[in-house]
């Protein structure tokens, strides 16, 4: 089936990813508005049905409408279907398929495979595939026993586990849906487990495991024999934990006493808050603080780790962590009169430092413009404070979830551009232009050298 589908027609291989993933949030949509998939029976407005299951697919967690109050067990199965595929890629499920029904995975699907998880080569990317579904399911597994642990006491054996199994898939695909809505009231997250450990420690655990990427799991547990890590590797893990290490530090700094958030907390209750805070901006969603509570200063340093995101071939978004690290470092080998961009003993080509600018700069054009965009058409909710519009903006973009409460006073028009930014984000930017442009051969001239200004 996948030859046929992409053998007929001539598509790039980004092509082929912006129209699949296309084509399932149009089919999540239709099925979240059937009847069945409410909890009374009424069918969704189809805006509303196409955000969620945007949000779902591009595993963001944005929602106008309750996930608990809203959709009936069959419609949370439909959302939580649609993370697993939108976490992992549609190709690698057709992959699966394919695999199991015996039928060869030819060039053409191995190249799709190749761009979905961002390799340099085509060798081995079928063995891979396999390898992290494996690892998909695992994970998950380990998660929801965890869960249960919190869960089932409180809810009992089959609401316990079902609660434990949709969060752990959740967490892991770092999609930010929760059912908590019709335990404690619409909206609320995970606000009443701010001070579990289980919980906390868990989703947060789920979320950077799911965030890293497939590449260095693969890579950190073949570790033992191969006694080599890739600098794409090297650069993922440092980058994260410097993040998430100072993101704890900074919100426990400026958060401490503030009486919405983490004052009437324990100091234990105070450093895991602030750690979980850090951690779920890397895309994935959840809160156990009420985010409008926050400090400007707080919210502010949760847009920067939005945008920053996740790292490349995981569940998150963002510009993802490597182009950060690229960034950075081309900036200090310029400061420092250098030629070449190193790390870890190891060069980076010029190459990988342009397309890390490209992504940023297009992600900066994506974000401003919808932000400007979002002033206008919700300006009936933000009045002249323009941060929360940035905020979900970036929520989007970096497909996070987390929201200072606009999301369920979006207007038609604020829905379906939010929903075009989670679309733009799951992707990225670049590879949708590179879809829709036509990409030009390699000209046979070059122009001569004149150096302008710069600073």
């Amino acid at each position: 089936m996948m030859a046929t589908i992409i053998g007929k027609k001539k598509l790039t291989p980004s092509q082929i990813l912006v129209i699949g993933f296309a084509v399932t949030i149009l089919i999540g949509a239709l099925l979240l508005t059937l009847p069945i998939s409410t909890e009374n029976g009424q069918p969704l407005p189809f805006v509303d049905a196409l955000f969620t299951s945007t949000s779902a697919v591009c595993v963001t967690g944005l929602v106008v409408r309750d996930t608990a109050t809203t959709f009936s067990t069959f419609g949370e199965l439909v959302i939580i279907t649609l993370i697993q595929v939108g976490g992992l890629g549609f190709m690698t499920f057709a992959t699966l398929l394919a695999v199991l029904l015996g039928k060869k995975i030819g060039v053409k699907e191995r190249l799709v495979l190749q761009e979905a998880f961002n390799q340099l080569k085509m060798a081995g990317v079928v063995k891979l595939v396999l390898y992290v579904v494996f690892i998909t399911f695992t994970i998950e597994g380990l998660g929801m026993v965890a869960l249960a642990f919190q869960w089932v006491p409180q809810f009992g054996w089959e609401k316990g586990m079902y609660y434990s199994f949709f969060h752990a898939v959740s967490a892991f695909n770092n999609a930010g849906f929760d059912l908590f809505g019709d335990v404690y009231g619409k909206f609320s997250g995970l606000t009443h487990f701010v001070e579990s450990p289980i919980v906390s420690l868990t989703i947060s655990s789920l979320i950077i495991l799911g965030g890293i990427g497939f590449i260095v799991i693969v890579e950190v547990i073949q570790y033992y024999r191969t006694k080599r890590l890739s600098l794409h590797t090297k650069l993922v893990l440092s980058v994260s934990a410097i993040l998430i290490v100072a993101g704890t530090l900074l919100i426990v700094l400026v958060e401490w006493m503030n009486p919405k958030t983490l004052g009437p907390l324990s100091i234990g209750g105070k450093v895991l808050a602030a750690y979980f805070q850090s951690v779920a901006p890397r895309t994935a969603g959840f809160n156990t603080v009420d985010i409008a509570g926050l400090y400007p200063t707080t919210q502010f340093l949760i847009v920067i780790l939005m945008f920053i995101g996740a790292s490349p071939s995981s569940t998150g978004g963002g510009i993802k962590t490597t182009t950060l690290a690229a960034i950075l470092l081309s900036v200090w080998t310029m400061v420092r009169g250098h030629d070449d961009v190193e790390s870890f003993r190891r060069r980076i080509p010029s190459t990988q430092v342009y397309k890390a600018l490209t992504v940023t700069v297009a992600a900066l054009t994506l974000v401003i413009t919808v932000t400007m965009i979002l002033t206008i058409t919700e300006s009936h909710y933000l009045g002249r404070d323009i941060l929360p519009a940035m905020f979900e903006t970036v929520s989007a973009f970096g497909t996070v979830g987390l929201t200072m409460g606009l999301t369920p006073h979006l207007t038609v028009a604020g829905k379906l551009l939010i929903t075009l930014t989670m679309f733009a984000g799951r992707l990225g930017p670049v590879t949708i232009a590179y879809a829709i442009a036509k990409r030009n051969e390699q000209r046979p001239f070059r122009y001569p050298e004149e150096r302008p200004l710069i600073g």
